[in-house]
Protein backbone atom coordinates (compact mmCIF):
# COMPACT_ATOMS: atom_id res chain seq x y z
CA UNK A 1 0.00 0.00 0.00
CA UNK A 2 1.58 3.67 -0.77
CA UNK A 3 0.09 6.79 -1.61
CA UNK A 4 3.05 7.27 -4.80
CA UNK A 5 0.06 6.26 -7.18
CA UNK A 6 -2.57 8.44 -5.15
CA UNK A 7 -2.58 12.51 -6.11
CA UNK A 8 -1.33 14.75 -3.48
CA UNK A 9 -5.03 16.10 -2.38
CA UNK A 10 -6.33 13.02 -1.74
CA UNK A 11 -3.18 10.72 -0.28
CA UNK A 12 -4.39 11.60 3.30
CA UNK A 13 -7.75 10.60 2.81
CA UNK A 14 -7.05 7.91 0.77
CA UNK A 15 -4.43 6.18 3.56
CA UNK A 16 -6.80 7.12 6.41
CA UNK A 17 -9.95 5.06 4.68
CA UNK A 18 -7.31 2.32 4.04
CA UNK A 19 -6.42 2.11 7.04
CA UNK A 20 -9.98 2.40 8.59
CA UNK A 21 -10.94 -0.73 5.82
CA UNK A 22 -7.72 -3.22 6.97
CA UNK A 23 -6.52 -2.91 10.20
CA UNK A 24 -9.21 -0.70 12.37
CA UNK A 25 -11.24 2.76 12.23
CA UNK A 26 -9.06 5.79 13.21
CA UNK A 27 -9.34 9.40 12.62
CA UNK A 28 -5.59 10.46 10.81
CA UNK A 29 -5.04 13.92 10.43
CA UNK A 30 -1.76 15.95 9.71
CA UNK A 31 -0.59 19.66 9.74
CA UNK A 32 0.12 19.25 5.95
CA UNK A 33 -2.49 17.23 4.14
CA UNK A 34 -1.04 18.04 0.79
CA UNK A 35 2.46 16.89 1.72
CA UNK A 36 1.75 13.66 3.27
CA UNK A 37 3.59 10.13 2.40
CA UNK A 38 2.63 7.06 3.52
CA UNK A 39 3.25 3.20 2.45
CA UNK A 40 2.57 -0.07 4.27
CA UNK A 41 3.18 -3.65 3.67
CA UNK A 42 2.26 -6.76 5.85
CA UNK A 43 3.80 -10.21 6.75
CA UNK A 44 0.41 -12.96 7.69
CA UNK A 45 1.74 -15.40 10.17
CA UNK A 46 -0.98 -17.28 10.25
CA UNK A 47 -3.39 -15.31 12.97
CA UNK A 48 -0.04 -13.08 13.80
CA UNK A 49 0.39 -9.81 11.26
CA UNK A 50 3.62 -8.17 10.76
CA UNK A 51 3.28 -4.63 9.00
CA UNK A 52 6.08 -2.51 8.13
CA UNK A 53 5.16 1.23 7.50
CA UNK A 54 6.78 5.11 6.78
CA UNK A 55 4.95 7.89 6.59
CA UNK A 56 4.80 11.56 7.21
CA UNK A 57 4.17 12.59 10.92
CA UNK A 58 0.77 12.31 11.52
CA UNK A 59 -2.36 12.13 13.95
CA UNK A 60 -4.39 9.09 14.89
CA UNK A 61 -6.66 8.87 17.03
CA UNK A 62 -9.54 6.22 18.11
CA UNK A 63 -12.37 6.96 20.02
CA UNK A 64 -14.84 4.70 21.64
CA UNK A 65 -17.36 5.45 18.81
CA UNK A 66 -14.86 4.08 16.39
CA UNK A 67 -14.23 1.02 18.52
CA UNK A 68 -18.01 0.36 18.40
CA UNK A 69 -17.83 0.31 14.40
CA UNK A 70 -15.18 -1.72 14.02
CA UNK A 71 -12.50 -3.46 16.42
CA UNK A 72 -10.00 -6.66 15.54
CA UNK A 73 -9.24 -7.12 19.04
CA UNK A 74 -5.65 -7.00 19.32
CA UNK A 75 -3.02 -6.14 21.11
CA UNK A 76 -0.31 -3.90 18.69
CA UNK A 77 3.01 -3.80 19.62
CA UNK A 78 5.26 -1.27 17.55
CA UNK A 79 9.07 -1.01 16.97
CA UNK A 80 10.15 2.18 15.80
CA UNK A 81 12.86 2.30 13.59
CA UNK A 82 13.12 6.55 13.00
CA UNK A 83 10.99 8.99 14.12
CA UNK A 84 9.15 9.88 17.29
CA UNK A 85 5.98 8.78 18.36
CA UNK A 86 3.83 9.75 21.70
CA UNK A 87 0.79 7.50 23.37
CA UNK A 88 -1.52 8.14 25.94
CA UNK A 89 -4.38 5.30 26.88
CA UNK A 90 -5.86 3.87 29.56
CA UNK A 91 -4.88 6.62 31.58
CA UNK A 92 -1.05 5.87 30.17
CA UNK A 93 1.79 8.19 28.37
CA UNK A 94 4.51 7.61 27.06
CA UNK A 95 6.97 8.97 24.43
CA UNK A 96 9.19 6.63 22.46
CA UNK A 97 12.09 7.14 19.57
CA UNK A 98 14.34 4.99 17.72
CA UNK A 99 14.58 1.40 18.83
CA UNK A 100 11.63 1.52 21.53
CA UNK A 101 9.13 -0.80 21.46
CA UNK A 102 5.41 0.32 22.87
CA UNK A 103 2.00 -1.39 23.42
CA UNK A 104 -1.34 -0.95 22.94
CA UNK A 105 -5.20 -2.09 23.20
CA UNK A 106 -7.51 -1.80 20.19
CA UNK A 107 -10.26 -2.18 22.50
CA UNK A 108 -9.01 0.89 23.86
CA UNK A 109 -9.26 4.75 23.27
CA UNK A 110 -6.16 6.03 22.36
CA UNK A 111 -4.50 8.94 20.92
CA UNK A 112 -1.19 8.27 18.82
CA UNK A 113 1.14 11.86 17.58
CA UNK A 114 3.95 11.64 15.15
CA UNK A 115 5.11 15.30 15.86
CA UNK A 116 6.01 16.83 12.34
CA UNK A 117 9.43 18.26 14.42
CA UNK A 118 10.07 14.59 14.87
CA UNK A 119 10.26 13.76 10.75
CA UNK A 120 9.16 10.90 9.14
CA UNK A 121 8.30 7.67 10.31
CA UNK A 122 9.35 4.11 10.24
CA UNK A 123 7.42 1.36 12.16
CA UNK A 124 7.55 -2.16 12.48
CA UNK A 125 3.80 -3.06 14.30
CA UNK A 126 3.31 -6.45 15.22
CA UNK A 127 -0.40 -6.97 15.82
CA UNK A 128 -1.91 -10.49 17.52
CA UNK A 129 -5.53 -11.91 18.78
CA UNK A 130 -5.85 -10.75 22.26
CA UNK A 131 -7.22 -14.21 23.31
CA UNK A 132 -3.79 -15.71 22.59
CA UNK A 133 -1.70 -14.11 24.65
CA UNK A 134 -1.29 -15.96 27.70
CA UNK A 135 -1.04 -13.05 30.36
CA UNK A 136 -3.93 -11.84 31.53
CA UNK A 137 -5.42 -8.39 30.03
CA UNK A 138 -5.44 -7.37 33.85
CA UNK A 139 -1.82 -7.46 34.08
CA UNK A 140 -1.32 -6.25 30.38
CA UNK A 141 -3.02 -3.26 30.61
CA UNK A 142 -0.03 -1.74 33.38
CA UNK A 143 2.13 -2.12 30.22
CA UNK A 144 -0.20 -0.20 27.73
CA UNK A 145 1.49 2.92 26.53
CA UNK A 146 4.92 2.43 28.63
CA UNK A 147 8.15 2.63 26.81
CA UNK A 148 9.73 -0.21 26.31
CA UNK A 149 13.46 0.07 25.26
CA UNK A 150 14.53 -1.88 23.23
CA UNK A 151 18.32 -2.21 23.16
CA UNK A 152 18.56 -4.82 26.01
CA UNK A 153 17.06 -8.21 27.53
CA UNK A 154 14.13 -9.89 25.60
CA UNK A 155 13.41 -6.88 24.43
CA UNK A 156 16.10 -6.06 22.18
CA UNK A 157 15.90 -10.18 21.10
CA UNK A 158 12.12 -9.36 20.26
CA UNK A 159 13.59 -6.02 17.91
CA UNK A 160 15.56 -8.36 16.13
CA UNK A 161 13.38 -10.97 15.54
CA UNK A 162 11.31 -8.29 13.95
CA UNK A 163 13.80 -6.75 12.02
CA UNK A 164 14.91 -10.44 10.56
CA UNK A 165 11.56 -11.09 9.35
CA UNK A 166 11.38 -7.63 7.33
CA UNK A 167 14.56 -8.91 5.68
CA UNK A 168 13.55 -12.82 5.10
CA UNK A 169 10.19 -13.53 5.77
CA UNK A 170 8.76 -13.15 2.24
CA UNK A 171 10.84 -16.01 1.61
CA UNK A 172 9.48 -18.13 4.19
CA UNK A 173 7.18 -20.99 3.34
CA UNK A 174 3.59 -21.28 4.63
CA UNK A 175 4.65 -23.69 7.14
CA UNK A 176 7.78 -21.93 8.11
CA UNK A 177 5.81 -18.65 8.54
CA UNK A 178 2.81 -20.48 11.32
CA UNK A 179 6.21 -21.71 13.19
CA UNK A 180 7.42 -18.39 13.05
CA UNK A 181 3.93 -16.83 14.99
CA UNK A 182 4.64 -19.03 17.58
CA UNK A 183 7.85 -17.88 18.09
CA UNK A 184 6.34 -14.57 18.01
CA UNK A 185 3.95 -15.04 20.66
CA UNK A 186 6.32 -16.74 22.69
CA UNK A 187 8.86 -13.68 22.64
CA UNK A 188 6.38 -10.85 22.86
CA UNK A 189 5.25 -12.40 25.96
CA UNK A 190 8.59 -13.37 27.35
CA UNK A 191 9.54 -9.76 27.16
CA UNK A 192 6.11 -8.17 28.59
CA UNK A 193 6.88 -10.97 31.66
CA UNK A 194 9.86 -9.70 32.40
CA UNK A 195 8.68 -5.81 32.27
CA UNK A 196 6.12 -6.65 34.47
CA UNK A 197 8.04 -9.27 36.87
CA UNK A 198 6.03 -11.74 35.70
CA UNK A 199 8.57 -14.26 34.26
CA UNK A 200 7.72 -16.73 37.18
CA UNK A 201 3.78 -17.27 36.34
CA UNK A 202 4.37 -18.57 32.48
CA UNK A 203 3.77 -21.51 32.23
CA UNK A 204 7.03 -23.94 31.96
CA UNK A 205 6.49 -24.89 28.21
CA UNK A 206 6.36 -20.98 27.28
CA UNK A 207 9.71 -20.27 30.10
CA UNK A 208 11.43 -23.06 28.02
CA UNK A 209 10.60 -21.56 24.31
CA UNK A 210 11.79 -17.99 25.59
CA UNK A 211 14.77 -19.46 26.99
CA UNK A 212 15.73 -21.34 23.58
CA UNK A 213 14.95 -18.13 21.83
CA UNK A 214 17.37 -16.14 24.12
CA UNK A 215 20.15 -19.16 23.22
CA UNK A 216 19.61 -18.76 19.88
CA UNK A 217 20.44 -14.80 20.27
CA UNK A 218 23.42 -15.29 22.08
CA UNK A 219 24.50 -18.05 19.64
CA UNK A 220 24.02 -15.81 16.85
CA UNK A 221 26.05 -12.95 18.82
CA UNK A 222 28.72 -14.86 19.58
CA UNK A 223 29.67 -16.93 16.59
CA UNK A 224 32.85 -14.94 15.68
CA UNK A 225 34.19 -15.71 19.45
CA UNK A 226 36.15 -18.95 19.28
CA UNK A 227 35.58 -19.69 22.86
CA UNK A 228 31.55 -19.91 22.70
CA UNK A 229 30.78 -23.87 23.57
CA UNK A 230 27.60 -25.33 25.16
CA UNK A 231 29.97 -24.50 28.45
CA UNK A 232 29.39 -20.98 27.92
CA UNK A 233 26.45 -20.79 27.06
CA UNK A 234 25.76 -23.00 30.27
CA UNK A 235 26.95 -20.57 32.41
CA UNK A 236 26.13 -16.78 30.79
CA UNK A 237 22.63 -18.38 31.06
CA UNK A 238 23.32 -19.68 34.53
CA UNK A 239 21.63 -23.70 33.62
CA UNK A 240 23.52 -26.89 33.79
CA UNK A 241 24.77 -28.67 30.99
CA UNK A 242 21.64 -31.41 31.39
CA UNK A 243 19.35 -28.66 31.21
CA UNK A 244 20.56 -27.24 28.02
CA UNK A 245 21.23 -30.46 26.07
CA UNK A 246 17.40 -31.02 27.39
CA UNK A 247 16.02 -27.70 25.67
CA UNK A 248 17.56 -28.52 22.68
CA UNK A 249 16.34 -32.29 22.67
CA UNK A 250 13.38 -31.54 19.94
CA UNK A 251 15.58 -29.13 18.68
CA UNK A 252 16.77 -31.93 15.51
CA UNK A 253 20.29 -30.65 16.63
CA UNK A 254 22.42 -30.36 19.34
CA UNK A 255 24.01 -27.13 20.54
CA UNK A 256 27.54 -27.78 19.17
CA UNK A 257 25.66 -28.83 15.67
CA UNK A 258 23.71 -25.72 15.56
CA UNK A 259 27.11 -23.42 16.57
CA UNK A 260 28.82 -25.56 13.75
CA UNK A 261 25.52 -25.26 11.38
CA UNK A 262 25.43 -21.63 11.56
CA UNK A 263 29.15 -21.03 11.51
CA UNK A 264 29.27 -23.05 8.40
CA UNK A 265 26.04 -21.00 6.86
CA UNK A 266 28.20 -17.24 8.00
CA UNK A 267 31.62 -18.60 6.79
CA UNK A 268 29.76 -19.77 2.78
CA UNK A 269 27.91 -16.31 2.75
CA UNK A 270 31.39 -14.82 2.91
CA UNK A 271 32.74 -16.71 0.52
CA UNK A 272 30.16 -15.80 -2.18
CA UNK A 273 30.23 -12.82 -1.79
CA UNK A 274 32.24 -10.53 -4.32
CA UNK A 275 33.46 -7.86 -2.11
CA UNK A 276 34.91 -10.72 -0.23
CA UNK A 277 36.56 -12.07 -3.28
CA UNK A 278 40.25 -10.93 -2.04
CA UNK A 279 39.79 -11.80 1.55
CA UNK A 280 41.69 -14.89 2.53
CA UNK A 281 40.31 -18.04 3.90
CA UNK A 282 42.11 -18.05 6.90
CA UNK A 283 40.65 -14.56 8.11
CA UNK A 284 36.83 -15.68 6.68
CA UNK A 285 37.25 -18.77 9.21
CA UNK A 286 38.51 -16.60 11.96
CA UNK A 287 35.90 -14.08 11.63
CA UNK A 288 33.13 -17.26 12.56
CA UNK A 289 35.22 -18.60 15.18
CA UNK A 290 36.78 -21.52 13.62
CA UNK A 291 39.55 -22.92 15.54
CA UNK A 292 42.11 -23.45 12.34
CA UNK A 293 41.70 -24.36 8.33
CA UNK A 294 41.95 -28.38 8.79
CA UNK A 295 38.59 -28.20 10.92
CA UNK A 296 36.74 -26.15 8.39
CA UNK A 297 37.70 -27.34 5.46
CA UNK A 298 36.37 -31.46 6.43
CA UNK A 299 33.45 -29.45 8.02
CA UNK A 300 32.75 -27.50 5.26
CA UNK A 301 32.90 -30.68 2.63
CA UNK A 302 30.61 -32.89 5.03
CA UNK A 303 28.31 -30.20 4.46
CA UNK A 304 28.13 -29.36 1.51
CA UNK A 305 29.77 -32.02 -0.51
CA UNK A 306 32.76 -29.87 -1.89
CA UNK A 307 35.44 -27.89 -0.52
CA UNK A 308 35.89 -24.39 0.92
CA UNK A 309 38.29 -23.22 -2.33
CA UNK A 310 36.32 -25.61 -4.88
CA UNK A 311 33.04 -22.97 -3.60
CA UNK A 312 34.61 -20.10 -4.05
CA UNK A 313 35.94 -20.69 -7.45
CA UNK A 314 32.76 -21.62 -8.60
CA UNK A 315 30.79 -18.53 -7.22
CA UNK A 316 33.82 -16.36 -8.99
CA UNK A 317 33.28 -18.12 -12.46
CA UNK A 318 29.65 -18.45 -12.05
CA UNK A 319 29.89 -14.14 -11.19
CA UNK A 320 32.14 -13.24 -14.64
CA UNK A 321 29.79 -15.66 -16.53
CA UNK A 322 27.12 -12.98 -15.75
CA UNK A 323 29.20 -10.11 -16.03
CA UNK A 324 30.25 -11.50 -19.73
CA UNK A 325 26.58 -12.21 -20.57
CA UNK A 326 25.37 -8.87 -19.65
Amino acid sequence: MSTDVIPPEERLDWYSDSVSREVMPAQLSCERPAEFQGEAAVLHLGGVRVTRAAMSPLRSRRTAAMIRRGDPEQYQLALLLEGTTSLSQHRNECTIGASDLMLWDTSRPSDYLMPAAGGRVRVRILSLPRTIMPLSSRRLDRMLARRIPGDNGMAAILASFLSSLDDHGSACTPQELRRLETVAVDLLTACLAQHLDAEGRLCADLRSRALVHRIHAFIEQNLGDPALSPSAIDAHHNISVRTLHHLFHGQGESVSARIRRRRLERCRADLADPGFRRRPMSAITARWGFSGPVLFSRSFREAYGLSPTEFRALNINDLCAERSAG
